[in-house]
């Protein structure tokens, strides 16, 4: 674990050359020079060269005004005294006051023993502050440094929008040595390393200190975009579909080569910074979320991936939770949220049903239905089942010319009415689902031309749309929150 950079080290690496300027004053310890911890203090400040294990300030992030905090693990092992704490909670508030997104970097082994119950319980104030400073709407990005463990990471550590790991590094609640001493036994291997938590959904990336800067600029670029004054651009092209048959649609749709929601964002898209899991313990490779940039428009992107579905890993719960992670970002920061439908159905098992899919569909409903924030649902290919219909409400409805929407696969349609599946293309014509009918029946505001089918132009049917999306986010950002609310609300009530 050697070579790993101390705190001003990686603020020096990740913040623009030179801009760092440090908030501290002083520390003011908690006990008498000459006292053993006084005198351990005094140690740790002659060998470490810090006053304390935590330093914060500001500096530029990609030109970008940004506060940060850092721990510094050779001083008495990070750990979080109450002069530490009063050191983070006095940068977070100024932070929100001065509206400066954060950027945390902990590596600390959690509360300073020899501060007892006090420190325990500087905790809750430094998580409070972070939660006052998330719900002003500026963003809280944390890299998570070797190593990151006890109320430090079931704190501060634990809150960020965005969350990164060092590569390696130890991350977890209880520490190893420990864990060994109380039971008699080693922790299992491989579970509190990054590249675990990562595998498990618990954070988003696992990157060096250099990446970590380029993660956060890109991420910060969506966070803190502008969304006043946008140019919405001339009406996008839209198509008529009317003479195209359900059940060529539904063909058209199943095409390997379609391009799916990477397509979209590769192509169409950018500022792209993936997101990873639910951030508590799961994950699901058929729901990818991310935040992007669509033109000028900023976007929390929640999609369906087709290829990962047909990959033997149909949409779970898991994914719907993923899903309402990205919700609740966009809540938070006040970010449209663009749902990309493109999915055959959700998983049919046993764990699907243990895991809750029914209540999770019922979730996103409810969640995306009465979000606060602008939304724009695309309708990108197949559109079956609950779980198509768990991201569809939204403000706007896009549909490319040959995606659709059902109950369910016609061919469980045509199996659930004729007890065969031949009846498929009839039931799908009779059932209304492409994307014509989708629109005359108020389901759908604008469909968006393939020429004459998506997998065959890739790059430009992404791009245009892309320029679709920008547009229509453009427009609602305009829109005041209340009314935008009230008509989506309307809308769906007046369905008939």
């Amino acid at each position: 674990m050697g070579g790993r950079p101390d705190a001003r080290a990686l603020v020096r690496a990740v913040l623009d050359p030179g801009t760092f300027r440090s908030w501290d004053s002083p520390p003011r310890d908690p006990v008498a020079a000459g006292t053993p911890y006084g005198e351990e203090l005094a140690a740790a400040r002659e060998r470490s060269g810090y006053d304390e294990s935590v330093i914060t300030g500001e500096g530029l992030l990609g030109g970008r005004r940004v506060a940060v905090m850092a721990c510094e693990f050779s001083f008495l092992a990070g750990s979080i005294g109450v002069a530490a704490a009063e050191r983070l909670v006095a940068a977070v508030e100024r932070a929100t006051a001065e509206g400066l997104p954060l950027l945390a970097a902990p590596a600390s082994g959690g509360t300073r023993m020899q501060e007892g119950a006090l420190a325990f319980t500087q905790m809750i104030k430094i998580a409070a502050a972070v939660r006052l400073h998330r719900a002003a709407g500026l963003p809280y990005v944390v890299y998570l440094r070797h190593p990151t463990t006890g109320g430090v990471f079931a704190s501060w550590g634990s809150l960020g929008h965005v969350t990164a790991a060092e590569p390696g590094a130890l991350i977890g609640f209880l520490g190893p040595r420990v864990y060994e001493a109380l039971y008699g036994e080693p922790f299992p291997p491989g579970v509190q390393r990054a590249e675990n938590l990562f595998a498990h959904g618990l954070v988003d990336a696992v990157v060096d200190a250099s990446q970590a800067r380029e993660i956060a600029i890109r991420a910060l670029s969506v966070l803190c975009a502008p969304r006043d004054g946008l140019d919405p651009g001339p009406e996008p092209e839209e198509a008529d579909a009317e003479g195209i048959p359900a059940w060529d649609a539904i063909t058209r749709s199943r095409r390997p080569d379609r391009p799916g929601v990477r397509e979209l964002l590769r192509y169409g898209a950018a500022d792209v910074t993936p997101l990873h899991g639910t951030g508590s313990g799961e994950s699901d490779p058929g729901l990818l979320l991310a935040l992007a940039r669509f033109g000028t428009a900023p976007a929390v992107v929640i999609g369906q991936d087709r290829r990962k579905q047909r990959d033997g890993v149909p949409l779970g719960p898991a994914g719907l939770r993923v899903a309402r992670r990205g919700m609740r970002l966009a809540s938070e920061l006040g970010l449209p949220l663009v749902s990309v439908v493109d999915t055959a159905g959700a998983a049919l098992s046993k764990e699907a049903e243990e895991g809750g899919l029914a209540g999770e569909i019922a979730r996103c409903l409810a969640d995306l239905v009465t979000l606060t924030a602008p939304t724009v649902c695309l309708l990108l290919g197949e559109g079956a089942g609950g779980a198509a219909l768990a991201l569809l409400p939204a403000d706007r409805v896009l549909c490319a010319q040959h995606a659709w929407l059902s109950p369910l696969l016609p061919e469980g349609a045509s199996a659930i009415l004729y007890r065969a599946t031949d009846f498929a293309p009839e039931i799908a014509e009779r059932q209304g689902v492409r994307a014509a009918d989708l629109r005359r029946d108020g389901i759908v505001d604008r469909i968006i031309p393939e020429r004459p089918d998506a997998a065959d132009e890739p790059a430009a049917f992404s791009r245009r749309v892309a320029r679709a999306l920008d547009h229509e986010l453009a427009v609602l950002l305009a829109a005041a929150p209340a009314y935008r609310l009230e008509a989506r609300l309307r809308r769906y009530r007046d369905l008939r």
